[in-house]
């Protein structure tokens, strides 16, 4: 439904600028509707929470194959679904610390997360291998781990480059030929 994925887009956007509690009427504001609209879709915070992260996971599992078959070098491919990927990690501002209020919860959500995007980086990963542009001696849970590790602070220190450290990380993945 587009109209649930204008609100996504909104709450997203308005978790980035203002956080997890961001008021509803923002996101309303942000996405052209009114409040009730929001509940109707929506009706806890965490709801939207968990929907905005879904959103997210899946936006970036869909960008994987699309990227292969635009006809990009697959090492162009995953350096681009990387990036992706990064801005996924930096913009879920707040949803980790969320999230986390319902371990249980959380611990399904992350196994589904990883469910999601694991074969996705496999197979960015095996066809720059295929096309002899990737290193072979990487696996995606190694990569999508590093790539990770190094977002993590980047919303508490703004001299911070995540983005320039995950692009030294990402070149080293390259064969030269």
């Amino acid at each position: 439904m587009r109209n649930k994925e204008t609100l996504l887009d909104a709450a997203a956007a308005a978790f980035v600028a203002s956080g997890v509690e961001a008021p509803v009427r923002d996101i309303a504001a942000r996405a052209g509707v009114g409040t009730g609209t929001i509940y109707r879709h929506f009706p806890t915070r965490a709801d939207l929470i968990i929907a905005v992260y879904r959103h997210q996971v899946e936006a970036c599992a869909e960008a994987g194959p699309a990227l292969l078959a635009d006809g990009a070098p697959p090492y162009e491919a995953l350096r681009r679904w990387v990036d992706l990927f990064v801005d996924f990690l930096i913009t879920k501002h707040g949803l980790a610390a969320a999230l986390h209020s319902d371990e249980a919860g959380f611990d399904a959500l992350h196994t589904w997360f990883l469910d999601r995007l694991l074969p996705v980086c496999t197979e960015l990963l095996a066809a720059g291998v295929a096309a002899g542009e990737t290193r072979a001696d990487i696996d995606a849970y190694t990569l999508m781990r590093g790539v990770g590790n190094l977002c993590i602070g980047v919303e508490n220190d703004p001299r911070y480059d995540a983005r320039r450290l995950v692009g030294i990380l990402v070149a080293g993945l390259r064969v030269r030929r």
